[in-house]
């Protein structure tokens, strides 16, 4: 499978799950309204930016369209975010029954049926869909257009057949997978994290080409649930782009699971032979093949922005940025906006939702709101996650900013020795000789829940100062938060004040 953008899925033996999301996402019946004289928003896109976007203004009194060419729920439900987090959930579980051991509890060899774990990502996808459904936005009064739209002036968009006249527009179109220039990879086949979700068997052997966050997540995913997985990654670490020292906690783990890991690499051509998938490779200066029976590209997103004739709309877009927006998400012509994946370099469900409540507020209202004052915490849920919110250390050296960074070990916690969790740490950076949070990093069981209370104190304004007057309970994994205030607060006792620190401490834990 090659496709950039995945077909409507068919219900295949029977399956009533796809059936019951489909019905809800993409009714085969669906008849689109009759456009109303005018709109105060016409909408293009029904995933999390859009669907957010219509169903504020509807509920703010505005008239609005929404236009899907897909499916409802966007990447998000359909092939992004709850899929990949359900399989994430059916791995865990495996590797928590192989683990048990280590716990005093006895077990036998779990036995994965990759029938029943794509089964249960549908039924939950089935279940979720309900949310993001043509019926309850037609019920929240947002007028639903199923078709592709495309602009045709200024201020009119065509879906259908239909005209629709708007005073303002958002284009929130996503974004899709990217496809690098490897000579025999279309001609092979392969998967991307839209397409995995088809597959009815599971690979004995899976090639991953990439190693950021989609790559890491689905190759321990499929390790653990028993395929043997390389990941190929032109870096010479994985998740090169988050802290050093969080991406070589995930590598080493990475490592004693199982995975092959092929870094610093350069994929030179794509065979097939006999039903299997060759692929030829350079690193380090030499040069191997390996052999698979399914490859799965993640090598980065690209934005949605063709067939919408925004060239009429007078709309600018580059290739890879995707629609050119100011800082208050407004395109080259003051009357459309864009929010989500297609505008911005976050590649987040919530900084698409957060987008378009930016979006909303501007268009609607005239406001100034700036999608860059906000605080964007992401988190790649591997095991351990890896969670970050602020700048990184060489960001903040790049603004000649000087920074004080505390650390502390997961090892070091109660809570995590008892669960048997150690492995990651909690690194928060501030300003240099204050407690301003400039950023920080988590590696944790849970670190996409841990990272909300750094993000909430920098959005409050709060420093280390006052987590350290937060009372957290004992023992949690999040009291290594506390810990790290701690630190801060003992730079600035004195010596005296510090040894009588530390017998508190001891005394403490007797």
């Amino acid at each position: 499978m090659n496709n950039t953008t995945p077909d409507l899925p068919t219900v295949q033996q029977e399956d009533s799950y796809i059936a019951q999301r489909l019905a809800n996402v993409r009714p085969a019946d669906w008849i689109n309204p009759q456009p109303a004289p005018l709109y105060n928003m016409v909408v293009i896109g029904g995933g999390s930016a859009g669907l957010i976007t219509a169903i504020i203004t509807a509920g703010l009194g505005g008239k609005v369209a929404l236009i899907e060419k897909h499916l409802m729920g966007g990447d998000c439900l359909n092939v992004g975010c709850v899929p990949s987090k359900a399989i994430l959930r059916s791995a865990k579980a495996v590797s928590e029954i192989r683990g048990a051991a280590a716990y005093g509890v006895e077990t036998t060899t779990p036995q994965v049926h990759f029938g029943q774990v794509m089964q249960r990502i549908r039924r939950i996808q089935a279940e979720i869909s309900q949310v993001d459904s043509v019926w309850r936005y037609t019920k929240e009064g947002v007028d639903v257009f199923l078709g592709e739209g495309h602009f045709t002036g200024l201020d009119t968009i065509e879906v259908a057949g239909q005209t629709l006249k708007f005073k303002k527009a958002v284009i929130a179109t996503g974004s899709r997978p990217a496809q690098p220039a490897i000579p025999g990879l279309a001609e092979a086949g392969f998967l991307t994290n839209e397409t995995v979700w088809n597959l009815a068997e599971q690979p004995k052997r899976l090639a991953i080409i990439g190693g950021g966050p989609i790559g890491c997540e689905l190759a321990q995913a499929f390790q653990r649930l028993g395929t043997e997985v390389v990941i190929f990654h032109n870096a010479d670490h994985l998740l090169n782009r988050e802290d050093a020292d969080a991406a070589d906690l995930v590598q080493q783990t990475f490592l004693s699971e199982g995975i092959q890991l092929v870094l610093g690499s350069n994929i030179t051509q794509v065979d097939t032979m006999n039903g299997e998938k060759l692929l030829q490779y350079a690193a380090s200066q030499a040069r191997d093949t390996v052999v698979v029976d399914e490859i799965l590209v993640a090598t980065g997103r690209l934005p949605n922005i063709e067939h919408m004739n925004l060239e009429a709309a007078g709309v600018k877009t580059d290739p890879k940025r995707g629609i050119l927006v100011n800082e208050f998400m407004q395109s080259s012509n003051q009357r459309i906006y864009a929010a989500g994946d297609v505008a911005l370099a976050y590649k987040f469900t919530h900084a698409a939702s957060a987008s378009a409540k930016i979006v909303v507020q501007n268009a609607l209202f005239h406001g100034r709101k700036k999608m860059t004052d906000l605080k964007m915490p992401w988190c790649t849920y591997t095991d351990p996650e890896v969670a970050h919110v602020g700048l990184y250390p060489h960001e903040a050296a790049q603004q000649g900013i000087a920074i004080d960074t505390y650390t502390v070990s997961l090892a070091e916690n109660d809570r995590a020795v008892a669960d048997g969790e150690t492995e990651g740490f909690v690194k928060v950076h501030t300003r240099k000789n204050r407690d301003e949070i400039l950023g920080a990093t988590i590696v944790a069981r849970h670190a996409g829940e841990m990272i909300n209370e750094i993000t909430l104190a920098m959005v409050a304004g709060i420093g280390l100062k006052t987590i350290g007057d937060v009372i957290h309970p004992y023992p949690t994994q999040a009291e290594a938060i506390a810990r790290v205030a701690g630190l801060y607060t003992r730079t600035r006792l004195t010596p005296l004040a510090q040894t009588l620190a530390k017998s508190w401490m001891w005394l403490r834990r007797r």
